[in-house]
């Protein structure tokens, strides 16, 4: 073969050696370049395609790295044996598939998603933009494990503001995101724990505690959220909660729960309350409630909170409050760990929060996101009759418990034949409980007051409500 037909393009932005590597190889996988067959010489192909000869040494030389290519000494560059490859398609055929799986719904009413349209896009480029034209050399080289002290000194005085937590920046460590923190904590708390959680709960936290070895437990519930006194039943010496916002149920713990669970983590040196305050900045009537950390006298809880929910769930930033108790095993057993966040993005969402960017954002984002809850609420008036509508005031979802005994793998089948994607309850249940109602979770951060009536009317429809 004394030339190969490539098609080069002057108007596209990729190299052209790029374009002949990517031609060839294609061929290769497609089964047209055979094994064994023989390439033209760097310099005839060169002279076919009017580029330098180094451009396509180069193309030849990287196919060669990757196996695609042999070169045999005075002789010139042959085809591997690669030929099966063009007969592998699952990676396609996975993403046709899951493409169709989306495809299906008209309607999501995801719990887990947030409303990017009203992201500050050109304030984040603006402020990102900025951050470099400081010329932040000392940005680039490693920084405190615990994450830049300017930027937890930011965070130590916003919830201070916002949610009456009184803390020193010494407490405070920054990760990327959540399951990061709960893996630094394994260590911080050791290997042998016994865990009592919520139930339902957050599903993710519950498989991070499988996955540490850790023996779970169970708080069992009622309509004022966890019950102390099923707590107390268990050997647990951790408990995990999340007592202004409770996920999935949306029950806001109440102020007496509140002093029990204290006093229970009080009566054992070794017993410590984890507080996930996932989403606590979205109440849509009345004052937010005060953390549970904010009345921590004894210095037992360990506060979590993140920005992914307020922000960006891909700003990927969250950070720990730790008992004053858990600060020497941290620095033995933690701090020798690195930062998981670029200091770059640190410095970038200090300043959005010290700018006032951020309390202009999460102001609007109430705004956005009562507007949409309220629309929700209304619509839903023609379920009353058959399900107790939960969760209202604050969150970005509403629980729906079915009131007439249908099943939750009913509704969820009815309403996928309607191509509406709801969420049971019973995907966040981590403990047996035949005694749990029918539940479905409708979230609307993302969705339009247009999407969520189609989505009611498909519900109602296949659903058989008046």
């Amino acid at each position: 073969m004394n030339e190969l037909s490539i098609v080069l393009s002057t108007e596209n932005h990729t190299h052209l050696y790029q374009q002949i590597y990517e031609h060839i190889k294609s061929e290769i996988k497609k089964g047209r370049l055979l094994a064994g067959e023989k390439l033209p010489s760097t310099r005839l192909l060169a002279e076919h395609l009017q580029v330098s000869r180094s451009t396509v040494k180069l193309s030849y030389e990287q196919l060669e790295a990757e196996g695609y290519l042999e070169a045999r000494p005075s002789k010139g560059y042959y085809v591997c044996r690669v030929e099966e490859l063009h007969q592998i398609e699952v990676p396609k055929k996975k993403e046709e598939s899951n493409k169709k799986k989306q495809d299906q719904y008209v309607v999501d009413f995801s719990p887990n998603a947030v409303d990017m349209s009203c992201f500050p896009f050109d304030t984040w480029m603006k402020l990102s933009k900025n951050c470099m034209l400081e010329r932040p050399e000392h940005l680039f080289a490693l920084g405190d494990s615990q994450g830049e002290l300017s930027l937890r000194t930011t965070i130590q005085r916003y919830l201070y503001a916002s949610r009456g937590v009184d803390c020193q920046v010494d407490q405070i460590v920054i990760g990327a995101g959540n399951d990061y923190l709960l893996m630094l904590l394994e260590k911080i708390l050791g290997k042998k724990r016994v865990v009592a959680m919520e139930n339902p709960t957050y599903p993710k936290a519950f498989r991070m505690f499988s996955s540490f070895g850790y023996q779970l437990e169970q708080i069992e519930m009622d309509q004022m959220g966890a019950k102390i006194e099923s707590l107390y039943k268990t050997n647990a010496d951790i408990a995990y909660v999340m007592p202004s916002h409770q996920f999935p149920t949306g029950i806001v713990l109440p102020i007496g729960r509140r002093i029990q669970l204290l006093k229970w983590a009080d009566e054992q040196e070794n017993r410590y309350i984890i507080e996930d305050d996932y989403d606590s900045e979205f109440r849509f009537k009345g004052k937010p409630i005060p953390a549970l950390k904010a009345i921590d006298t004894l210095d037992k809880v360990i506060y979590m909170g993140t920005f992914s929910k307020a922000i960006a769930p891909a700003i990927r930033i969250s950070y720990l409050i730790l008992p004053r108790s858990l600060m020497k095993s941290y620095e033995i057993e933690g701090a020798y760990l690195a930062s998981t966040v670029s200091r770059l993005d640190q410095n970038l969402l200090n300043h959005f929060i010290q700018d006032g960017y951020f309390e202009r954002h999460l102001n609007k984002m109430r705004k956005v996101y009562r507007e949409k809850h309220d629309y929700l609420l209304r619509s839903l008036k023609p379920f009353e009759e058959d399900f107790q509508i939960q969760g209202d005031n604050s969150g970005l979802h509403i629980l729906l418990l079915n009131k007439k005994g249908i099943s939750e793998e009913s509704l969820i089948q009815k309403a996928n034949q309607a191509q509406v994607k709801v969420y049971g309850i019973k995907n966040y249940q981590m403990f047996t409980d035949t005694n749990q109602q029918a539940g479905i979770l409708l979230g609307f951060a993302e969705l339009t007051p247009q999407k969520m009536e189609i989505g009611l009317q498909r519900l109602k429809s296949a659903w058989g409500l008046q």
